[in-house]
């Protein structure tokens, strides 16, 4: 059928005339509905608006009610005031107040081997943020597996510096802010728009097939540590005792020997008076020295007989001496 036959038809039915118009009106108010749809959208609250015309970066858009050309340009939207996180090790299947987690499938990212060629189970959280759209979406393919695999290649190095007994106990703290410095430092190097705000060491484990002999050999190290404490205890208790009745013996041998020293001194200086005194007047001085030693000396003698030279008045001090006892005895 020929345009004039589809005029002629068309004027000769008035009918299919206004089903004609119609089909226009509706396909115009369809072809503007697509338009406004598409060249208004909508930015969230915690969203940028990336535009990209036929694939090039134009501008980045604020949150609100925004246009852009239809059909030419197209948005990206990138939540960067959303804390997000990148769990290793495990994997949250039911998020909530009683929370599930699951390992399956996690075995690889978590195992390691520590400094001094023991394994280490890790399990680890890292928080970040999007703080550049345009590096996010443009400068690195895969941001966030490139993320995943920069936190877990930068968390192999740490671990494999340091012996599983600082990885599992005193060591886990300076890990997670070791392991947040070397994530920000490799992600301003690849331009990745990411902020790392916060790493957690989740859990700490030996691998399941070693780990009761790794539970036997810390068991094993705390008798060591309490033996070696109660030892420390008793020669604390026993050798400042012994040191302190050391020092007393010596500071009494000293003062002894001190004593001793001072006599020997103080004889000297009496000797050496007493010959001055005897260079003098030699008679004189010899009969005070006789005098005086027998002042000390007959005192403790006891019973005392004093005769002249001829002995004659010996039996009458005897006698005397023995009626006194006599009559103490007989008082008595």
């Amino acid at each position: 059928m020929s345009s004039n036959q589809f005029s002629n038809l068309n004027s000769s039915n008035p009918w299919l005339e206004k089903l004609f118009k119609n089909i226009k009106a509706v396909i115009a108010i369809a072809f503007i509905a697509i338009v406004l749809t598409t060249a208004f959208f909508q930015v969230g609250p915690e969203e940028v608006g990336v535009i990209v015309r036929f694939g090039k970066y134009q501008r980045t858009v604020d949150p609100g009610l925004n246009y852009k050309i239809p059909f030419m340009e197209t948005v990206y939207k990138v939540p960067i005031e959303r804390q997000q996180k990148l769990e290793f090790g495990f994997r949250t299947t039911k998020p909530g107040v009683r929370t599930e987690y699951t390992r399956r499938g996690t075995m690889d990212e978590s195992l390691m081997l520590t400094g001094d060629l023991n394994l280490a189970d890790v399990e680890w959280v890292v928080q970040y943020r999007i703080d550049n759209a345009y590096n996010y979406l443009f400068k690195v393919r895969n941001p966030e597996i490139t993320l995943r695999d920069i936190s877990e290649a930068a968390m192999r190095q740490i671990v494999g510096d340091r012996t599983v007994n600082e990885v599992l106990t005193v060591g886990r703290t300076e890990i997670s802010s070791k392991l947040q410095e070397l994530m920000q430092q490799v992600c301003r190097e690849y331009s990745l728009g990411v902020k790392i705000e916060q790493v957690v060491l989740q859990d700490v484990n030996p691998p399941e097939p070693v780990k009761a002999a790794f539970n036997a050999v810390n068991e094993a190290q705390q008798e060591k540590e309490t033996l070696i404490n109660q030892a420390k205890a008793e020669y604390n208790k026993v050798i400042p005792k012994a040191a302190g009745q050391a020092k007393e013996t010596i500071q009494m041998a000293e003062g002894y020997a001190s004593e001793r020293v001072n006599n020997a001194k103080g004889d000297v200086a009496r000797f050496n008076a007493l010959y001055k005194e005897y260079v003098k007047a030699p008679e004189v001085t010899k009969k005070r020295i006789y005098l005086e030693t027998m002042e000390d000396v007959i005192p403790r003698l006891g019973e005392k007989i004093i005769t002249d030279q001829k002995g004659n008045n010996v039996l009458p001090l005897l006698q005397m001496q023995l009626t006194q006892q006599n009559k103490s005895t007989n008082g008595q």
